[in-house]
């Protein structure tokens, strides 16, 4: 909210500076985000007067003006501006005078004729971008006077930046209320004295729809001069508040809304004196607003008709139909209590937003409308004349302002400050707050333009504000000390995301809501959970993994010719259970769990001398996927299984205490040509909480023992899986008595017969020791024997010659 620093200080005057005002207000929770001059720094430019003017002798353009500035001696000063004229007042440069820009004003000979001083434009003094002739003064501003001082130039216009729930602060009269409770000088409200009523004209007004409209109050005037010219000192402070002058009634309307907070409409009272109604609107209605926009309103929007023809949005903007214009000589004057909840959002809907909008779905004093409107009809009367009818005020149904109380001693334990009884109750009375005290308990009736005081933490807010935040001490809280010690058996999601970093992963953040299409093709989900109210119409409905994000992460790099793109996401992802219920941190038939996955696409390393050229394969990824699961990475199992998004012959699911807990894979050939891919990313999907715990570490000795590596190659059928194989070795390992000295097993070759397809070979070593003993021959040999005959007997193996 914009405005000017001398327009606060006609309501309330503190002895404090600009920036000393500027940080009171911040402290408070007004925040100042930045405080301007109203006009950029000269100096020595004063009103002058245009005695008078004759041609250059010299020059078409030019003309000699005998200019009084005040000092008792006409000025000789030449001057080419069109709009130059005897007898208007205009701002003068003398000599000596410094300008913006750092132009210096100094004796000069123009074609041959001395000129001592410089005739200014509103451009040429920053106070516009007017450059088509002089600025020309009001013809009763003093000659002689400093411009500054005439047009209030050293002013300072204030911008704060407010929090939603203070819209009592979108007036100047609201920050002036403000201002005098944290310094306590006195508040000068406006005039509010009723204006004679001198007609009998009224409109009828309906309100039918209480949940809307909770009153509405009104009257006529006639005989207004919409042509009148509108104040200077209301347009300079319109202009320093960010609105620019239209004409005098929308002008006095908007001066209104900005110095009360009061938003007002001015009808043209031909176009509804058939009697207005207030309602909700109808399906397929449709308005054609101020701003030109034409729109189509939807039945839980306000509207304000005559003859059942919508003339107005309620509470938002009014229609081109009935606006005044230039030639309007009767109007009719409105302002109403909307509540906010029949206001909020309806103007973003449409894709706009209005000063009134802003403010009534924030909340607007319904106590103050009718000397709200008596002090708008008194300017309208004085700067458009004309003569007003008696004001007509319909309450429907007003907030009830509940009684909110505060406990001294909470209100103590809150801010860490030893408050008394008398400190408080001086608080209160500053802010203008109605209260009772009854045994340390205050009781307080919030005003009617107080939307945001309804619990008991709102009003020691209000007590810390006036308090001043300043003034609470910095007291670090005393506690017992207390070491946390760290699990060793979690790991976080930083622990997480560290192990993919430094896989050479980046992590990346995407939407939670995605293409529907990703959800029901992608990830085979038929019933995602659909948006709402989506930000975009392709993010419409929640992610059921994390998968396709990835896949468009690479498809945007590749589209930027990135060779090599490795990222990973750590996130939630939605599903629908019916078996979820409320909580704290969780909604009844959603289930949210964390999941973290990876994408690789590209080589495996980055373009260099030592490495061969190859893209990133299974194998890759599968290795990174066993680093990311640490210790518990020989726990795990792979099993060849199907995935909507993954190659069916190269993707498997991961399974760890045997419930399946992610996917790894290649992607599917059919959504390389969706993405637009020249060689398939490899991906995998793991769910958080079940990789989130570590077995703890047990310390063993280490055998002094040499280690026995042995080779044993088998004849299996094509279809056995080595997985199938490494169970079959565990289990003896674990069961007979001479395996126990196997300490290690790895699969270091596949053969396979091009002329007999049914048979596979696989080579496995075997690292093999005892922490007490050397082995001989034969214990290696029983060893390899019993693992063979296990081999034999689980899956009909043979030996390989």
């Amino acid at each position: 909210m914009l405005f000017s620093e001398s327009w606060l200080r006609r309501f309330v005057n503190p002895k404090l500076g600009t920036e000393e005002l500027g940080h009171q207000l911040t402290m408070a929770g007004l925040e100042v985000e930045e405080i301007q001059a109203a006009a950029p720094a000269f100096e020595n430019v004063v009103v002058g007067l245009i005695a008078e003017i004759a041609p250059h002798p010299d020059a078409d353009r030019l003309r000699v003006c005998q200019v009084d500035d005040g000092s008792g001696t006409l000025l000789q000063i030449v001057c080419g501006a069109p709009n130059a004229a005897q007898g208007i007042k205009i701002p003068v440069a003398r000599v000596g005078a410094e300008l913006p820009g750092g132009m210096k004003i100094g004796p000069v000979k123009m074609r041959g004729v001395e000129s001592a001083g410089m005739l200014c434009s509103g451009r040429e003094l920053g106070l516009s971008q007017d450059h088509d002739g002089l600025l020309v003064l009001d013809a009763d501003a003093p000659v002689g006077q400093s411009l500054r001082e005439l047009l209030d130039l050293d002013d300072q216009i204030i911008e704060l930046k407010l929090t939603p729930n203070r819209a009592d602060c979108l007036s100047v009269l609201g920050v002036a209320r403000e201002v005098a409770a944290l310094t306590g000088e006195p508040l000068t409200l406006p005039d509010f004295t009723p204006v004679p009523v001198t007609i009998d004209d009224r409109v009828s007004v309906t309100i039918k729809d209480a949940d809307l409209c909770g009153r509405f109050a009104g009257r006529v005037i006639r005989g207004v001069n919409a042509r009148a010219k509108t104040p200077d000192w209301m347009k300079s402070r319109l202009e320093r508040s960010g609105q620019r002058s239209i004409s005098a009634l929308v002008d006095i309307s908007n001066y209104v809304m900005l110095e009360l907070g009061r938003p007002t409409h001015v009808f043209d009272l031909q176009h509804v004196q058939a009697g207005l109604e207030v309602r909700w609107a109808r399906k397929g209605e449709q308005l054609e607003l101020l701003s030109g926009l034409n729109v189509e309103l939807d039945t839980d929007v306000g509207v304000i008709t005559v003859n059942d023809v919508p003339q107005s949005m309620a509470g938002i903007m009014g229609g081109e139909q009935s606006a005044v214009t230039l030639d309007t000589s009767d109007v009719y004057l409105e302002g109403a209590f909307w509540w906010p909840e029949a206001i909020m959002g309806r103007a973003r809907r449409y894709k706009f937003s209005s000063d009134a909008s802003h403010r009534f779905e924030r909340g607007v004093d319904f106590d103050s409308i009718t000397p709200h409107l008596e002090r708008t009809t008194a300017l309208i009367l004085e700067i458009c004349g004309g003569q007003a009818g008696p004001m007509d005020d319909q309450v429907v149904a007003l907030p009830e302002r509940k009684p909110v109380a505060m406990r001294l001693d909470r209100c103590r334990r809150v801010l860490g400050i030893p408050l008394d009884q008398k400190q408080v109750e001086s608080i209160f009375t500053l802010l203008g707050l109605s209260f009772s005290v009854n045994e340390g308990v205050f009781t307080v009736t919030p005003p009617s333009f107080r939307f945001d005081l309804t619990i008991e933490e709102d009003l020691i807010e209000e007590v810390a504000r006036i308090y001043g935040f300043e003034n609470i001490p910095d007291l670090p809280p005393v506690a017992a000390a207390e070491i946390r010690v760290p699990s060793e058996t979690l790991r976080g999601p930083h622990a997480l995301r560290a192990v993919l970093a430094a896989q050479d992963y980046q992590e990346v953040i995407n939407f939670s809501f995605v293409q529907e299409s990703w959800e029901k093709d992608i990830n085979g989900h038929a019933d995602p959970i659909r948006l709402l109210n989506p930000i975009a119409s392709q993010l419409a409905v929640m992610r059921t993994s994390l998968i396709p994000g990835l896949l468009a992460n690479i498809e945007r790099n590749a589209n930027r010719r990135q060779s090599r793109v490795r990222v990973f996401e750590f996130g939630r992802v939605f599903m629908r259970d019916a078996s979820q219920e409320n909580g704290p941190l969780t909604v009844a038939g959603i289930h949210q769990p964390n999941r973290i996955a990876a994408a690789a696409w590209g080589p495996v390393y980055t373009e260099q001398w030592g490495q061969p050229d190859r893209p990133v394969d299974f194998f890759d990824v599968k290795r990174d996927l066993e680093t990311l699961l640490g210790r518990r990475a020989a726990d795990v199992r792979f099993e060849p299984q199907a995935h909507p998004a993954l190659h069916p012959g190269r993707s498997a699911s991961v399974i760890l205490d045997g419930k399946t807990i992610g996917w790894i894979g290649e992607i599917h050939p059919q959504w390389l040509s969706e993405f637009g891919f020249n060689q398939a990313p490899v991906v995998f999907e793991l769910d958080v909480d079940a990789i989130s715990y570590d077995e703890v570490v047990h310390a063993q000795e280490i055998s002094k023992q040499p280690v026995v590596q042995r080779d044993l190659a088998v004849w299996l059928d094509k279809d056995v899986s080595y997985q199938a194989v490494l169970d079959t070795l565990n289990k003896v390992r674990s069961s007979a008595e001479q395996a126990a000295i196997v300490k290690d097993i790895q699969l270091f070759d596949v053969w396979r017969d091009k002329n007999d397809a049914s048979e596979k070979s696989l080579a496995i070593r075997f690292w093999l020791q005892d922490s007490a003993t050397t082995l001989d021959d034969e214990r290696v040999e029983q060893c390899l024997q019993v693992l063979l005959a296990a081999l034999v007997s689980a899956h009909g193996a043979r030996a390989r010659a």
